[in-house]
């Protein structure tokens, strides 16, 4: 695998697929159409690789005024269910795309079982018997030719008349499949009679019992683009030794010929991106679901926090290539700082309270102090904050005794009070294991943020809130679920990698103005991050999810 990209290139030319619609729109090739498609598999949730591809395909089609297709490649029951098919949805309009038409490899069951008859009746498949075992010996290797299946030689009537009786149930699974007559000899060994069609007794999820025949992806995916007319269908670089096969197909057959682009494919530091490892992670409980927080499933980012904004961006930045790469996971986490910078509203709210007491500020006393909603958004209105003689502060944010250039509580020192005032530190208390437990401080009366006329200029400004007014909430923190950067690498289990710390629960104090959050909205926690709130949350109970730090830290951690 080449090196981590880290940094977005600033040249924005047109990539390598753009180039290849632009020559045939050129050249009015498939008569200036643009038709792409989108065809998961209803066996998993979407994850940010299929962001990448999805943003693709739509987005290329949305430049040259065609449209893309939603195709779910149905064609194994055993793994496949509707969850899935309403979780893909939700992702794909989530993410800000709209298909023209949605379709189901299932859809054309019918059409591709008359396919494979036609196949047979040209005399280029056949029924065979082999086991798998005994396929796999006779597909020879790479550097040696294979061999010949004993039933290869079978007359298309004879290969029809069983073919039927596959259909209709008559055999077992395992004891037959419908192979491609190709060339045993081929160098791409995907070309040594591949299977098409084999048996499984198993309830479709749209088609019930009707069949108990199913077509392989390979089959079943180009003639299901040909049906549609797709134009340019692309997919990812593993599946370019399948490409001779896809052309095969299409030309025997004498269809629509669709063709196929390979990209490179997301790979993601700190991340898995198997569908099979993820559905692991799932099972054995490392996370609480699919749409876990720190899954890279869509719905997990979704939930942490991601806009579709940012994932679009970040799809965007890494750009599309011919070759394999990783990429660092910290330029995902830039794009969202850079969109919540933009729209998440400020609030404040200390994780790690110090009391502090205004000596001088009247008991009982609450006065009200106004902030911006959102620095970066001149509409965004401002809201109420209550001030009274007792405040939170962050606990690291006093040194008992502090060093030069330290701009925090201290004793005798002064800092501001976001959007309120000037406080200086006159003592502390301490318990009996040494601890300091309350600040007492006096506060400078004329130094009100937006009416200051103390004259004091100050170099620290520190969040607060509250005592009597302060909101407990629950605070996840999310961190990278695994400490390897490369999986791919890595030695062992994938699981073995694991990051013990992925998940810290705390409570934090909030200001009251959080109380008016719904589910998904998103914050800027003052000097902390940002965060979201979560579905668990209720009425009495707000949970707020850490989308990401205010920094990388990750990296400065690792360097270390």
């Amino acid at each position: 695998m080449s090196e981590i990209s880290k940094e977005p290139t600033e040249e924005k030319s047109l990539n390598f697929i753009e180039q290849i619609i632009e020559e045939d729109l050129r050249n009015g090739k498939h008569g200036g159409r643009v038709l792409t498609r989108f065809p998961p598999e209803p066996n998993g949730y979407l994850h940010i690789g299929h962001a990448k591809s999805i943003c693709l395909n739509f987005g290329v089609a949305q430049k040259y005024g065609g449209g893309t297709n939603l195709r779910f490649d149905d064609t194994n029951p055993v793994t496949e269910d509707t969850e899935y098919v309403d979780s893909i949805k939700n992702d794909v309009q989530w993410l800000g795309f709209q298909w023209v038409n949605e379709f189901y490899a299932s859809d054309y069951f019918d059409s591709l079982y008359e396919y494979a008859l036609l196949l047979i009746r040209k005399g280029l498949a056949y029924v065979d018997e082999s086991t798998s075992e005994q396929m796999a010996t006779q597909k020879g290797t790479p550097t040696e030719a294979g061999t010949n299946s004993p039933y290869r030689d079978r007359t298309p009537e004879e290969n029809e008349a069983l073919f039927v009786r596959m259909k209709n149930g008559e055999f077992a699974e395992g004891t037959r499949t419908l192979r491609a007559k190709i060339d045993m000899a081929a160098s791409n060994m995907i070309m040594r009679d591949p299977v098409i069609y084999r048996i499984k007794f198993a309830h479709h999820h749209r088609t019930g019992d009707k069949w108990c025949i199913y077509p392989m992806y390979d089959f079943a995916h180009g003639q299901s683009d040909s049906i549609e007319k797709i134009t340019h269908s692309i997919c990812t670089l593993e599946f370019i030794p399948h490409r001779d096969l896809y052309d095969w197909c299409i030309e025997k057959l004498e269809i629509f010929p669709s063709k196929q682009y390979e990209f490179a494919r997301l790979n993601l530091t700190y991340t898995v991106m198997s569908k099979r490892k993820l559905l692991q992670l799932v099972n054995e409980q490392h996370v609480t679901g699919w749409d876990d927080p720190r899954m890279p499933t869509i719905s997990g980012l979704r939930r942490r926090g991601y806009t579709p904004e940012s994932i679009r961006e970040f799809c965007d930045r890494i750009g599309v290539a011919r070759r394999d790469n990783l990429i660092d996971v910290s330029l995902l986490e830039f794009c969202i700082r850079e969109h919540l910078n933009k729209v998440a509203e400020r609030r404040m709210v200390v994780l790690d309270p110090l009391k502090v007491i205004i000596t001088n500020f009247p008991e009982g006393q609450v006065e009200i102090c106004h902030s911006e909603n959102n620095p970066e958004d001149p509409n965004g209105g401002i809201r109420d904050i209550p001030f009274g003689r007792e405040i939170y502060v962050e606990r690291d944010d006093f040194m008992e005794v502090a060093p030069k250039k330290y701009f925090r509580l201290a004793p005798g020192q002064m800092v501001r009070l976001k959007s309120a005032y000037i406080i200086k530190c006159d003592d502390f208390v301490k318990d009996e294991a040494g601890n300091v437990t309350e600040l007492h401080c006096s506060y400078i009366e004329n130094s009100k943020s937006g009416s200051d006329t103390s004259g004091i200029n100050v170099k620290g400004t520190l969040h607060w809130v509250s005592v009597n007014e302060a909101l407990p909430i629950e605070i996840r923190e999310y961190d990278r679920l695994f400490t390897v950067e490369d999986l791919s690498t890595a030695e062992g289990d994938f699981k073995d990698h694991i990051n013990p710390n992925s998940l810290q629960v705390i409570t934090g104090y909030a200001e009251p103005a959080l109380k008016e959050a719904a589910i998904g909205d998103k914050f800027q926690f003052m000097r902390k991050g940002y965060f979201c709130l979560d579905p668990d949350s209720t009425a009495d109970h707000l949970v707020f999810n850490r989308t990401v730090g205010l920094k990388d830290t990750w990296g400065k951690v690792a360097a270390k």
